[in-house]
């Protein structure tokens, strides 16, 4: 289907989702029933993907939120589902998530960048949720920022309302790397390769493993993982495949099985 405020395009094991509303980006209902129909479409092609990567149209936001004007009564239904379908679509992703941002990440744009399991971010940018400014809370970050920075940051970030800059995002662990706006492109280029050249099937078993092992003590998580590497991951192709071209000392060729 066409697009018209997102841009969307699948090129070597890649998926990229451009938020393409320059300057600021705005989550509009419509802009998220298109991310949502891209990252449906995501699913069915999994198999050929090694990366899923959620950008931004311009220098200036990722984006800062979902357009005010949709958190009205009359819209308020609608735009919470279709906003937290992005946030349920991704959580179903074997495929690794990347979002890489360039200025202002907030509100609902924060959330959408630090809900994808890994973050590349120029330096100047700017996370926060200021919705508190507002007499209102972000409806997902709360059920998701105590596990990834800890509760007392986490309370801090939602219940203050301040931004932080990229290098402290990187210190609090909200996102892997903060770099210099000139070398964004670049290094996000290089953080991308680290996924492309590896097994797709490989890193769908590894992550669903990690995944399984979030919510339960260490012995149930290590339990979880021996399932997964012994029940699904070393019936693939691939597993057998790495070893083996291991000890041959040659280079292993991937099917994605």
């Amino acid at each position: 289907m066409g697009y018209e405020n997102i841009l969307y395009e699948v090129k070597d094991k890649v998926a990229t989702i451009t938020i393409n509303r320059a300057p600021y980006n705005v989550l509009d209902i419509k802009t998220m029933r298109e991310m949502n129909l891209a990252l449906q479409d995501v699913k069915k092609r999994q198999k050929e993907l090694a990366v899923v990567v959620i950008t931004q149209a311009g220098n200036k936001a990722f984006s800062t939120g979902v357009d005010v004007r949709d958190h009205t009564a009359d819209k308020m239904d609608e735009m919470i589902e279709v906003f937290h379908g992005i946030f349920r679509n991704l959580a179903t992703l074997d495929v690794p998530t990347l979002a890489v941002v360039n200025g202002f990440a907030l509100g609902g744009g924060c959330e959408v960048a630090v809900f994808c399991d890994m973050v590349i971010a120029s330096e100047k940018s700017q996370f926060g949720q200021p919705e508190i400014k507002l007499a209102v809370y972000p409806s997902m970050v709360v059920a998701w920022l105590p596990r990834l920075i800890g509760l007392k940051k986490a309370f801090e970030f939602i219940l203050a309302g301040e931004s932080i800059d990229a290098k402290e995002a990187e210190r609090i662990g909200l996102i892997n790397r903060a770099v210099p706006e000139e070398r964004l492109a670049e290094e996000a280029k290089k953080f991308i390769a680290m996924f492309t050249e590896k097994s797709p099937i490989a890193l769908k078993w590894a992550k669903r493993a990690t995944v399984a092992g979030m919510d339960v003590d260490f012995e149930q998580a290590l339990q979880r993982s021996e399932k997964i590497y012994k029940g699904d991951l070393m019936h693939t192709h691939d597993a057998n495949e790495g070893l083996k071209a291991y000890m041959e000392k040659r280079s292993p060729v991937w099917k994605g099985e």
